[in-house]
């Protein structure tokens, strides 16, 4: 047995760990397993990831590319292989993934289950919008092929279906193309969420990747820095060669804490308020600004941390936002990875998938045991009234009603699962 952790470190758990090296192998290694569940690179925050004294089938040897069509895009590669790799090969080659997530270091496997979604959500969508077909290995040794056009009811329970329904060992994406590595940013300061809306708006049209980072301590209001990008085939003279920094230990307490959230906060704001404007960088820092600073999670010390994300319908978005900024505030807690954004009017191929239209918020908070969850459950009420929901991705503690209201199509999702597979989260807010 191993102790497994998600990557919010809130605990150790015993799991029995199983690695997945053969996706020919795969059928009759499932078959002869107590109930498991497929683990990549355990980037879930909260418990999706996790199977506390079950098995995890470790998938990171599943890591191999099978085909690519140069001419079309078509990428097929198995479930193991990490973003970061077909990035890699791809981009030399005029290619790159049409969505990805604030980390490179995931598995594909992982990209389709939780469906993650980018910056660019309002062109691109999800993960799952780019799919077109999955291999699935069911826990009784049989096979499923799905797609879009492929018995779509199962690539639409497999897209965000958190690894439930079986395991993902190869799939077939599509590319898009590209001129080259680097893109063309801005970077504009705002005053107030009035602001924040106004820029997002007026950015669609001509942006395609829009993110923003948000001052939750500035008030209701929350001040904050509007960051766009577009490709382009400007380049530097030069690649860029930043050196990649490590957490070395986890601190015997949060380095985010009350007496220097206020001073990291405003000393960020400044800096790149300082250097606003537009430059032209390279993918990687815009795309995975935290990918350089190896083992960050570690920075919260040893009782780790929790992200809330949630998604808000647009008609309620400002209010909801602003409701929780003040609860945020009332609260004396706070978060110095906060990010908001807004998602586009393009739906989720997905049964469970997170993106819907509307405007996201995530926020990182130090887990101080019942006072951070105690505020959880206030911003719980303002999430539910606004008819949002919460990222199963991200979350640790969600109460099952928020998440049967969040996730309308849950009792459709349920014929899909495969009876073989459990995780701590299906356990807590599914029964099993």
């Amino acid at each position: 047995m191993v102790a497994v952790s998600s990557w919010g470190r809130q605990g150790r758990w015993e799991h029995e760990v199983r690695h997945l090296t053969d996706r020919h192998q795969v059928a009759d290694q499932l078959k002869n397993s107590r109930p498991g569940l497929a683990y990549g690179m355990g980037r879930s925050y909260g418990d999706a990831c996790l199977n506390p004294d079950g098995v995890l089938w470790k998938t990171t040897g599943l890591d191999r590319f099978i085909s690519l069509d140069e001419n079309l895009g078509r990428l097929v590669c198995e479930a193991g292989v990490l973003l970061r790799d077909i990035q890699r090969l791809m981009i030399p080659r005029g290619w790159i993934l049409p969505v990805t997530p604030g980390t490179q270091l995931i598995t594909v496997g992982g990209a389709i289950a939780n469906d993650v979604h980018g910056k660019n959500h309002h062109v691109s969508g999800s993960f799952g919008n780019h799919v077109q077909r999955i291999k699935l290995t069911r826990t009784d040794g049989t096979t499923i092929e799905c797609g879009p056009d492929l018995r779509m009811d199962w690539f639409a329970a497999t897209v965000g279906g958190l690894g439930l329904t079986g395991v993902i060992t190869e799939t077939e994406i599509q590319l898009r193309r590209v001129a080259g590595p680097w893109l063309t940013t801005e970077t504009v300061p705002y005053d107030n969420l009035d602001q924040f809306f106004r820029l997002a708006d007026d950015s669609e049209a001509d942006w395609e990747h829009t993110v923003s980072w948000i001052d939750c301590l500035a008030g209701e209001e929350g001040r904050g820095l509007f960051m766009r990008g577009n490709p382009t085939d400007i380049a530097p003279y030069s690649e860029p060669h930043g050196r990649k920094l490590t957490m070395p230990f986890a601190p015997p307490i949060s380095i985010v804490n009350r007496l220097t959230l206020r001073p990291l906060n405003l000393a960020y704001y400044n800096l790149n308020k300082w250097k606003a404007g537009s430059r032209i960088v390279h993918y990687a820092p815009f795309f995975y600004p935290l990918d350089n600073l190896q083992d960050w999670n570690r920075m919260y010390g040893p009782k780790g941390f929790f992200q809330y994300q949630s998604v808000i319908p647009r008609k309620v978005g400002h209010d909801a936002v602003r409701a929780m900024l003040r609860e945020i505030a009332k609260s004396g807690e706070g978060s110095f990875l906060a990010v908001l954004k807004t998602f586009g009017d393009r739906q989720s191929l997905g049964m469970m998938s997170f993106p819907q239209p509307g405007v996201t918020l995530a926020l990182d908070f130090p887990n101080r045991g019942e006072r951070t969850l105690k505020l959880f459950a206030r911003l719980d009420v303002i999430v539910r009234e606004a008819g949002g929901r919460i990222y199963l991705a991200k979350d640790a503690r969600m109460p099952r009603d928020l998440f049967e209201a969040g996730y309308p199509n849950l009792s459709k999702f349920l014929q899909y699962r495969d009876p073989g597979i459990s995780s701590a989260l299906s356990r807590r807010l599914m029964g099993h």
